[in-house]
């Protein structure tokens, strides 16, 4: 009877051992499998966004190239932020944000290059645009050409400050060319962008304005009288670069090559550039 109650108490404890090994890891709970999983480890695309630094010249045609961009990059939103190229390089040049930057000058963007604010690399000329003579839709004016300009038959002549806004700086070479720049100096309204010069002529606040002719394709309220001779001024290029200290190179890169490629092209086409 002893050696019978001693075999099952060594069953009974060999059970209990056996038991208790096959336990030493912890019971994983539905937490843990969840952690585990691959579809847990996954993690949505985070959203980037961008931040264009441009020529106002450009206003237009980036707004209208924006929602299709966006369609096809889902992950990556725009937002612009518009004026003179200068003074946007600037703006660039003393820390403030931007991943890309989009100028209406060679010069600016060369500037830029050199103070090594910009990746060599990305940068690329995506269109041109032409200096165009512009007047109010109801003048009656009979001019036609830049040489036909009289400084004493108008008041007010609105053209961009040539220091800071490219298109000042190609009228005023266009007008050194002419021998107009100095009788025009009492007559002058300067505009701190293309846009306002437009908007000199659209309002009535000057008799003439020289604008792109991107600008005046799309107002309703100028006409064109001349376009100006390539001759006369540094050629009108649009340069574009990631700006060096972007924190979304990639998204930047894929923003300069949708704008070079032939959606971006026919878009800028559209509004009226070359």
């Amino acid at each position: 009877m002893k050696r019978f109650l001693l075999s099952v108490t060594f069953a009974v404890l060999s059970v209990l051992l056996f038991g208790c090994s096959n336990n030493n890891e912890p019971e994983k709970t539905d937490a843990t499998v969840d952690r585990e999983t691959p579809e847990s480890k996954q993690q949505p695309d985070e959203e980037v966004a961008l931040l264009i630094s441009a020529a106002a010249s450009l206003t237009d045609a980036l707004e209208d190239l924006k929602s299709t961009f966006e369609e096809e990059h889902e992950e990556i939103k725009l937002t612009y932020n518009f004026g003179s190229s200068g003074k946007l390089a600037k703006n660039i040049e003393n820390g403030a944000p931007s991943d890309v930057f989009l100028s209406a000058s060679s010069k600016d963007m060369n500037d830029m290059e050199e103070k090594g604010l910009i990746n060599n690399e990305s940068r690329e000329n995506f269109t041109l645009n032409v200096l165009v003579l512009i007047t109010h839709k109801d003048s009656d004016s009979t001019i036609d050409s830049f040489e036909d300009i009289d400084p004493a038959a108008l008041d007010h002549f609105a053209v961009g400050e040539p220091e800071s806004v490219p298109v000042g700086r190609y009228t005023k070479e266009t007008f050194e060319t002419l021998d107009l720049w100095e009788p025009l100096q009492d007559k002058l309204v300067l505009g701190s962008d293309v846009r306002q010069v437009l908007t000199h002529v659209e309002m009535g606040n000057a008799d003439y304005g020289v604008v792109y002719s991107s600008d005046a394709y799309i107002s309703n309220d100028v006409k064109v009288l001349a376009e100006s001779d390539p001759e006369w001024h540094a050629p009108i290029v649009y340069p574009g670069a990631v700006v060096k200290d972007s924190k979304h190179q990639e998204a930047a890169q894929q923003f300069l090559d949708y704008l070079t490629s032939d959606k971006g092209k026919e878009t800028l086409q559209e509004f009226g550039f070359k």
